[in-house]
């Protein structure tokens, strides 16, 4: 998969199911590239994600949350998520 592809199918669905202020996702794939195991089609993400929503909610609870509606992705197409949540 196309990482921009990729952004915007995470994006979409972070948003469809959360109300997001802002939401800001990039591509930090080059901080693994001299890993032993990295691999090239997958991806690591930095999220940064304004919710009050989610910022009504624990820290732990927000993160479970979050990786279970981009579930799919990060087992297909994701290596690494940085998540941030203001």
């Amino acid at each position: 998969m196309e990482i921009n592809i990729l952004i915007e199918i995470v994006k979409k669905k972070i948003c469809d199911k959360i109300k997001c202020e802002k939401i800001i996702i990039e591509d930090k794939t080059f901080l693994h590239k001299k890993h032993k195991n990295f691999d090239s089609k997958k991806f690591h993400l930095k999220i940064k994600i304004d919710s009050i929503e989610l910022r009504s909610k624990k820290k732990l609870e927000s993160n479970k949350y979050i990786f279970s509606i981009i579930n799919k992705e990060l087992n297909e197409h994701i290596h690494s998520v940085q998540l941030f949540i203001n």
